[in-house]
């Protein structure tokens, strides 16, 4: 008696779907996915191998190619430490502080997101270049900006220094301030408030900031694009000089740099499902305490 009562008073909730209903929408993402990403991703990989590892190997070894792939790294490494103390700054002030402009902050951090990287990269040019006001200046010092490296790395810094901070800033809200409160009034002083109260209970969401920063910096095209020049084997970074492959009808070359970043890609997304399980369980345990 007391079971057939609590089959009648179980209730399904209302956001549940039917199971054909549910066969349907797996099935439908499934076939988005693998339309939009998995074949294209699939492609990348058999036009790079399709002349075999020798033509693969040749063709990422060659002299423009390394130079882009050096490149490359070399600016992420630049833009991604810059975004990094930027991100856990800004979060810091905008979690733990009340102050007049805290908005306009937020809404400063969130530009890159709703404007085109290339009218980044444009405006770049129109500080730096040769009719700006600075550019006279800089070229009479020998201080080159625009065609050079620094360019580079201010288009990237700026279309990827959100990536930390909003990574960070509800998370250290959620946190709110009382662990750092009780830190102080027991005698620690700042940075050691920081490094061993603040910094491990970021350290998660840190990385995985981190690794999202990192990705669009070695993606980034539009921005670098404009501040670039391309130039072979000096100012193009990988998604430019597989622009420029493309271009001149060389096939082989340019998927296999491009394969290059997509395996990039998907490491980056191997580490990002491990952050976010790891991430995922330290806040679930954080709140069961």
């Amino acid at each position: 008696m007391s079971d057939r009562l609590s089959r009648k008073t179980t209730f399904r909730s209302p956001a549940d779907e039917t199971p054909p209903a549910k066969l349907l929408l797996i099935v439908a993402a499934g076939a988005y996915l693998s339309f939009f990403l998995f074949l294209p991703l699939v492609t990348v990989f058999v036009e790079a191998f399709c002349g075999g590892l020798s033509e693969y190997w040749l063709a990422l070894s060659e002299p423009d190619a390394l130079a882009a792939i050096r490149l490359t790294l070399t600016v992420a490494a630049i833009a991604v430490p810059l975004n990094l103390v930027f991100g856990v700054s800004a979060a810091w002030a905008i979690a733990k502080f009340e102050f007049r402009g805290k908005a306009f902050l937020i809404t400063l951090i969130d530009l890159p997101f709703s404007i085109s990287p290339v009218i980044s990269g444009l405006v770049y040019v129109l500080l730096f270049g040769s009719q700006s006001v600075l550019g006279p200046w800089l070229k009479s010092h020998g201080i080159e900006i625009l065609f050079a490296v620094p360019g580079i790395v201010l288009a990237t810094v700026f279309v990827t220094f959100p990536f930390v901070a909003r990574e960070l800033i509800p998370l250290m809200q959620d946190q709110g301030t009382g662990d750092e409160e009780a830190a102080l009034s027991l005698g620690a002083s700042g940075w050691q408030t920081f490094r061993y109260v603040t910094l491990p209970n970021i350290k998660w969401g840190l990385l995985y900031g981190v690794l999202l920063c990192n990705a669009r910096a070695m993606g980034e095209f539009g921005a670098v694009s404009v501040v670039s020049g391309h130039i072979r084997g000096l100012t193009n970074t990988m998604p430019l000089h597989v622009e420029i492959l493309y271009n001149e009808y060389n096939m082989l070359a340019a998927f296999a740099v491009a394969s290059l970043l997509a395996a990039l890609a998907l490491v980056t997304l191997a580490l990002k499902t491990v952050l976010e399980m790891r991430f995922g369980a330290g806040s679930a345990g954080g709140r069961r305490h």
